[in-house]
Protein backbone atom coordinates (compact mmCIF):
# COMPACT_ATOMS: atom_id res chain seq x y z
CA UNK A 1 0.00 0.00 0.00
CA UNK A 2 1.28 3.15 -0.83
CA UNK A 3 2.67 5.30 2.21
CA UNK A 4 3.56 8.79 2.61
CA UNK A 5 7.86 9.52 2.82
CA UNK A 6 9.20 12.53 4.46
CA UNK A 7 12.30 13.25 2.06
CA UNK A 8 15.09 14.82 4.43
CA UNK A 9 17.49 16.84 2.49
CA UNK A 10 20.71 17.65 4.64
CA UNK A 11 23.30 18.89 2.41
CA UNK A 12 24.78 22.67 2.41
CA UNK A 13 27.41 24.23 4.41
CA UNK A 14 25.58 27.33 4.95
CA UNK A 15 28.00 30.02 4.07
CA UNK A 16 26.03 32.96 4.70
CA UNK A 17 25.90 31.68 8.27
CA UNK A 18 30.13 31.93 8.75
CA UNK A 19 31.83 31.70 11.12
CA UNK A 20 29.35 29.90 13.12
CA UNK A 21 28.43 27.33 10.64
CA UNK A 22 31.53 25.27 9.34
CA UNK A 23 31.82 22.24 6.83
CA UNK A 24 32.25 19.95 9.93
CA UNK A 25 29.10 21.14 11.12
CA UNK A 26 26.43 23.04 8.92
CA UNK A 27 23.84 25.13 10.12
CA UNK A 28 21.36 22.61 10.09
CA UNK A 29 23.11 20.64 12.90
CA UNK A 30 23.83 24.14 15.04
CA UNK A 31 22.22 23.49 18.33
CA UNK A 32 20.90 27.63 18.76
CA UNK A 33 17.39 27.28 17.84
CA UNK A 34 14.19 26.20 19.60
CA UNK A 35 14.48 24.53 22.97
CA UNK A 36 18.54 23.93 21.87
CA UNK A 37 17.33 21.25 19.25
CA UNK A 38 18.65 21.63 15.78
CA UNK A 39 16.93 22.90 12.51
CA UNK A 40 17.75 18.87 11.41
CA UNK A 41 15.51 18.02 14.42
CA UNK A 42 13.32 19.78 14.32
CA UNK A 43 12.58 19.41 10.57
CA UNK A 44 12.23 15.59 11.80
CA UNK A 45 10.06 16.32 14.56
CA UNK A 46 7.67 18.28 12.53
CA UNK A 47 7.11 16.41 9.94
CA UNK A 48 7.07 12.46 12.14
CA UNK A 49 2.88 13.36 12.76
CA UNK A 50 2.18 13.98 9.22
CA UNK A 51 4.06 11.09 7.14
CA UNK A 52 4.92 7.02 7.35
CA UNK A 53 8.61 6.92 7.15
CA UNK A 54 11.69 9.18 7.29
CA UNK A 55 14.11 8.97 4.56
CA UNK A 56 17.37 11.05 5.40
CA UNK A 57 19.81 12.17 2.01
CA UNK A 58 23.31 13.19 2.89
CA UNK A 59 27.10 13.08 2.51
CA UNK A 60 29.43 11.29 3.98
CA UNK A 61 30.79 14.23 5.56
CA UNK A 62 27.85 14.90 7.52
CA UNK A 63 26.11 11.56 7.96
CA UNK A 64 27.71 11.21 11.56
CA UNK A 65 26.40 14.62 12.59
CA UNK A 66 22.41 13.24 11.68
CA UNK A 67 22.87 10.00 12.72
CA UNK A 68 23.65 11.52 16.54
CA UNK A 69 20.89 14.04 16.01
CA UNK A 70 18.56 10.97 15.29
CA UNK A 71 19.24 9.14 18.17
CA UNK A 72 19.25 12.62 20.37
CA UNK A 73 15.54 12.63 19.37
CA UNK A 74 14.89 8.85 20.01
CA UNK A 75 14.93 8.05 15.82
CA UNK A 76 15.77 4.85 14.84
CA UNK A 77 13.23 3.43 12.20
CA UNK A 78 14.95 5.56 9.01
CA UNK A 79 16.26 4.90 5.80
CA UNK A 80 19.79 6.19 5.42
CA UNK A 81 21.25 7.26 1.71
CA UNK A 82 24.81 8.37 1.76
CA UNK A 83 25.84 9.97 -1.46
CA UNK A 84 29.64 9.57 -2.30
CA UNK A 85 30.00 13.62 -3.14
CA UNK A 86 27.36 16.18 -2.95
CA UNK A 87 25.73 16.44 -6.63
CA UNK A 88 22.92 18.94 -5.95
CA UNK A 89 19.08 18.60 -4.89
CA UNK A 90 17.95 16.93 -8.52
CA UNK A 91 20.12 13.71 -8.07
CA UNK A 92 19.28 13.72 -3.71
CA UNK A 93 15.56 13.77 -4.72
CA UNK A 94 15.44 11.11 -7.39
CA UNK A 95 17.56 8.61 -5.53
CA UNK A 96 14.86 9.39 -2.37
CA UNK A 97 12.32 8.05 -5.55
CA UNK A 98 14.21 5.22 -6.04
CA UNK A 99 14.54 3.87 -2.11
CA UNK A 100 10.56 4.17 -2.43
CA UNK A 101 7.47 2.49 -3.94
CA UNK A 102 6.59 4.01 -7.50
CA UNK A 103 3.01 5.34 -5.97
CA UNK A 104 4.15 6.26 -2.70
CA UNK A 105 4.26 10.33 -1.99
CA UNK A 106 7.10 12.08 -0.79
CA UNK A 107 7.37 15.01 1.40
CA UNK A 108 10.60 16.65 0.50
CA UNK A 109 12.30 19.26 2.72
CA UNK A 110 15.41 20.54 3.18
CA UNK A 111 16.88 20.27 6.44
CA UNK A 112 17.79 23.82 7.74
CA UNK A 113 14.40 25.94 7.54
CA UNK A 114 12.59 27.00 10.58
CA UNK A 115 8.65 26.61 10.41
CA UNK A 116 6.17 27.32 12.95
CA UNK A 117 4.39 24.13 13.46
CA UNK A 118 0.25 24.30 13.62
CA UNK A 119 -2.93 23.89 11.50
CA UNK A 120 -1.56 26.10 8.57
CA UNK A 121 1.54 23.73 7.91
CA UNK A 122 -0.78 20.71 8.30
CA UNK A 123 -3.25 22.24 6.27
CA UNK A 124 -0.20 23.34 3.83
CA UNK A 125 0.86 19.68 4.11
CA UNK A 126 -2.42 17.70 3.37
CA UNK A 127 -3.20 20.00 0.27
CA UNK A 128 -0.36 19.30 -1.54
CA UNK A 129 -0.93 15.36 -0.80
CA UNK A 130 -3.90 15.61 -2.53
CA UNK A 131 -2.75 17.25 -5.43
CA UNK A 132 0.30 14.61 -5.63
CA UNK A 133 -2.30 11.81 -5.45
CA UNK A 134 -3.75 13.29 -8.38
CA UNK A 135 -0.64 13.42 -10.55
CA UNK A 136 0.86 16.53 -9.67
CA UNK A 137 4.11 17.98 -8.59
CA UNK A 138 3.40 20.04 -6.16
CA UNK A 139 5.84 23.12 -4.24
CA UNK A 140 5.10 25.03 -1.56
CA UNK A 141 4.85 28.86 -2.26
CA UNK A 142 5.25 30.91 0.73
CA UNK A 143 2.86 34.24 1.10
CA UNK A 144 5.89 36.84 1.30
CA UNK A 145 5.96 39.65 4.36
CA UNK A 146 8.12 42.31 2.58
CA UNK A 147 10.67 42.36 -0.66
CA UNK A 148 12.94 39.29 0.24
CA UNK A 149 16.12 39.68 -2.47
CA UNK A 150 17.53 36.23 -1.02
CA UNK A 151 15.01 34.17 -2.17
CA UNK A 152 13.48 33.08 -5.50
CA UNK A 153 9.83 33.71 -6.18
CA UNK A 154 6.90 31.86 -7.73
CA UNK A 155 4.13 33.46 -10.16
CA UNK A 156 0.78 31.65 -9.42
CA UNK A 157 -2.90 31.77 -10.32
CA UNK A 158 -4.58 29.86 -7.84
CA UNK A 159 -2.63 26.47 -7.81
CA UNK A 160 -1.25 26.68 -10.99
CA UNK A 161 2.09 27.76 -11.19
CA UNK A 162 2.83 30.71 -14.01
CA UNK A 163 6.63 30.60 -13.63
CA UNK A 164 9.57 30.74 -11.54
CA UNK A 165 11.78 33.94 -11.19
CA UNK A 166 15.17 34.07 -9.84
CA UNK A 167 16.07 35.64 -6.79
CA UNK A 168 15.51 39.57 -7.61
CA UNK A 169 16.65 42.92 -6.73
CA UNK A 170 14.95 45.28 -4.55
CA UNK A 171 12.89 46.94 -6.83
CA UNK A 172 11.73 43.85 -8.74
CA UNK A 173 11.23 42.03 -5.84
CA UNK A 174 9.09 45.21 -4.93
CA UNK A 175 7.11 45.21 -8.13
CA UNK A 176 6.63 41.22 -7.36
CA UNK A 177 4.74 42.27 -3.73
CA UNK A 178 3.12 45.21 -5.36
CA UNK A 179 1.57 42.91 -7.79
CA UNK A 180 0.29 40.15 -5.02
CA UNK A 181 -0.01 37.13 -7.23
CA UNK A 182 4.17 36.01 -6.10
CA UNK A 183 5.15 33.93 -3.71
CA UNK A 184 8.45 32.77 -1.97
CA UNK A 185 9.77 29.54 -3.26
CA UNK A 186 10.46 27.57 0.04
CA UNK A 187 12.56 24.65 -1.85
CA UNK A 188 9.91 22.05 -0.05
CA UNK A 189 7.71 19.70 -2.90
CA UNK A 190 5.19 16.73 -2.89
CA UNK A 191 4.96 14.25 -5.68
CA UNK A 192 4.29 10.79 -6.30
CA UNK A 193 7.56 8.82 -6.45
CA UNK A 194 6.85 7.80 -9.95
CA UNK A 195 5.47 10.82 -11.10
CA UNK A 196 8.63 12.95 -10.09
CA UNK A 197 11.13 9.78 -11.73
CA UNK A 198 8.78 10.08 -15.29
CA UNK A 199 9.23 14.52 -15.20
CA UNK A 200 13.31 13.86 -14.77
CA UNK A 201 13.58 11.37 -17.41
CA UNK A 202 11.76 13.40 -19.50
CA UNK A 203 13.48 16.79 -19.28
CA UNK A 204 16.93 15.43 -17.63
CA UNK A 205 17.32 12.23 -19.38
CA UNK A 206 21.39 12.14 -17.99
CA UNK A 207 20.65 13.13 -14.48
CA UNK A 208 18.02 10.62 -14.07
CA UNK A 209 19.92 7.52 -16.30
CA UNK A 210 23.24 8.47 -14.47
CA UNK A 211 21.59 8.35 -11.38
CA UNK A 212 19.87 4.84 -11.49
CA UNK A 213 23.30 3.40 -12.46
CA UNK A 214 24.73 4.93 -9.06
CA UNK A 215 21.64 3.61 -7.21
CA UNK A 216 22.05 0.12 -8.48
CA UNK A 217 25.46 -0.24 -7.47
CA UNK A 218 25.09 1.08 -4.14
CA UNK A 219 25.29 -0.90 -0.54
CA UNK A 220 22.86 -0.77 2.08
CA UNK A 221 22.34 3.23 0.78
CA UNK A 222 26.18 4.09 0.38
CA UNK A 223 26.88 5.18 -2.86
CA UNK A 224 30.25 4.81 -4.37
CA UNK A 225 32.12 7.25 -5.78
CA UNK A 226 33.29 6.91 -9.33
CA UNK A 227 29.56 6.56 -10.27
CA UNK A 228 28.29 9.39 -8.58
CA UNK A 229 30.84 11.73 -9.99
CA UNK A 230 29.27 11.43 -13.12
CA UNK A 231 26.00 12.52 -11.95
CA UNK A 232 25.52 16.18 -13.28
CA UNK A 233 25.25 18.02 -10.63
CA UNK A 234 21.92 20.37 -10.82
CA UNK A 235 18.98 21.53 -8.76
CA UNK A 236 15.83 20.33 -9.01
CA UNK A 237 14.53 23.66 -9.66
CA UNK A 238 16.63 23.68 -13.15
CA UNK A 239 16.24 20.01 -13.70
CA UNK A 240 12.51 19.93 -13.32
CA UNK A 241 10.40 21.81 -11.70
CA UNK A 242 11.06 25.19 -14.57
CA UNK A 243 9.76 22.83 -17.44
CA UNK A 244 7.49 20.52 -16.01
CA UNK A 245 4.28 21.07 -17.29
CA UNK A 246 2.89 18.94 -14.01
CA UNK A 247 3.35 21.53 -11.56
CA UNK A 248 0.90 22.92 -8.83
CA UNK A 249 1.38 25.43 -5.96
CA UNK A 250 -0.22 25.14 -2.34
CA UNK A 251 0.03 29.10 -1.94
CA UNK A 252 0.65 28.86 2.40
CA UNK A 253 0.05 31.12 5.44
CA UNK A 254 2.24 29.49 7.83
CA UNK A 255 5.69 31.13 9.29
CA UNK A 256 8.77 30.06 7.30
CA UNK A 257 12.60 31.15 6.99
CA UNK A 258 15.16 29.25 5.27
CA UNK A 259 17.36 30.35 7.83
CA UNK A 260 19.97 31.71 5.52
CA UNK A 261 21.06 35.04 6.63
CA UNK A 262 21.85 36.39 9.97
CA UNK A 263 19.72 38.71 9.24
CA UNK A 264 17.22 35.78 9.18
CA UNK A 265 19.00 34.64 12.59
CA UNK A 266 18.52 37.48 14.34
CA UNK A 267 14.66 38.27 13.63
CA UNK A 268 14.22 34.60 14.74
CA UNK A 269 16.17 34.99 17.68
CA UNK A 270 14.86 38.23 19.35
CA UNK A 271 11.26 36.61 18.72
CA UNK A 272 12.91 33.90 20.96
CA UNK A 273 13.90 36.75 23.68
CA UNK A 274 17.53 36.85 23.22
CA UNK A 275 18.73 40.34 24.28
CA UNK A 276 19.33 43.19 22.28
CA UNK A 277 20.46 46.54 22.93
CA UNK A 278 18.74 49.51 22.78
CA UNK A 279 19.82 50.40 19.18
CA UNK A 280 18.65 46.78 18.12
CA UNK A 281 22.51 45.30 18.69
CA UNK A 282 22.66 41.61 19.16
CA UNK A 283 25.48 39.61 20.26
CA UNK A 284 25.77 36.00 19.24
CA UNK A 285 28.02 33.18 20.70
CA UNK A 286 29.47 35.30 23.41
CA UNK A 287 28.73 35.77 27.33
CA UNK A 288 31.23 38.53 27.49
CA UNK A 289 29.83 42.07 28.59
CA UNK A 290 29.47 43.54 24.94
CA UNK A 291 28.79 47.65 23.94
CA UNK A 292 27.81 48.55 21.24
CA UNK A 293 28.73 52.57 20.06
CA UNK A 294 27.19 54.31 17.39
CA UNK A 295 26.06 51.25 15.46
CA UNK A 296 22.30 50.14 15.10
CA UNK A 297 20.80 47.08 14.14
CA UNK A 298 24.54 45.30 14.27
CA UNK A 299 25.31 41.85 14.87
CA UNK A 300 28.57 40.33 16.57
CA UNK A 301 29.19 36.43 15.99
CA UNK A 302 31.42 35.29 18.36
CA UNK A 303 33.54 31.61 17.72
CA UNK A 304 36.65 30.25 19.40
CA UNK A 305 38.60 31.21 16.14
CA UNK A 306 36.73 33.64 14.65
CA UNK A 307 34.52 36.64 15.11
CA UNK A 308 32.69 39.02 13.03
CA UNK A 309 30.55 41.98 13.36
CA UNK A 310 27.77 43.00 10.45
CA UNK A 311 24.95 45.14 10.16
CA UNK A 312 21.59 42.51 9.39
CA UNK A 313 20.98 44.45 6.69
CA UNK A 314 23.65 43.02 4.48
CA UNK A 315 23.70 39.60 5.86
CA UNK A 316 23.55 38.17 2.36
CA UNK A 317 27.78 39.86 1.94
CA UNK A 318 28.58 36.96 4.41
CA UNK A 319 29.08 34.37 2.05
CA UNK A 320 31.72 36.81 0.13
CA UNK A 321 33.81 36.08 3.04
CA UNK A 322 33.56 33.04 3.37
CA UNK A 323 34.08 32.00 -0.41
CA UNK A 324 37.51 34.47 0.08
CA UNK A 325 38.75 32.34 3.26
CA UNK A 326 37.57 29.47 0.59
CA UNK A 327 39.90 30.22 -2.19
CA UNK A 328 42.34 30.61 0.52
CA UNK A 329 41.98 27.07 1.92
CA UNK A 330 41.56 28.79 5.14
CA UNK A 331 41.02 26.15 8.25
CA UNK A 332 38.24 28.74 9.62
CA UNK A 333 36.14 27.27 7.41
CA UNK A 334 36.49 23.24 8.34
Amino acid sequence: MPSIKHVLLTGGIGSRLWPLSRQSRPKQYLNIFSDSKSLFELAVERNAPLTDQLIVVGNQGNRQLSEASLQKIGIEDYVDIVEATPRNTAPAIALAAFAAEPEDILLVTPADHIIKEGPEYTVAVQQAINLAEEGNIVTFGIQPSRPETGYGYIEFEGNDVICFREKPNTETAKDFIAKGTFLWNSGMFCFKARVFLEELQKYSPQVYTKSLSTWEKAQNGRLETLSSLEIPSISVDYAVMEKSEKMKVVSSNFKWSDMGSFEAIYDYLREQGHPVDLEGNMVIGCEKFTAFVGMKNSILVCTEDANLVLQKEVSQDVKNIYQKLEQEQSLLIN
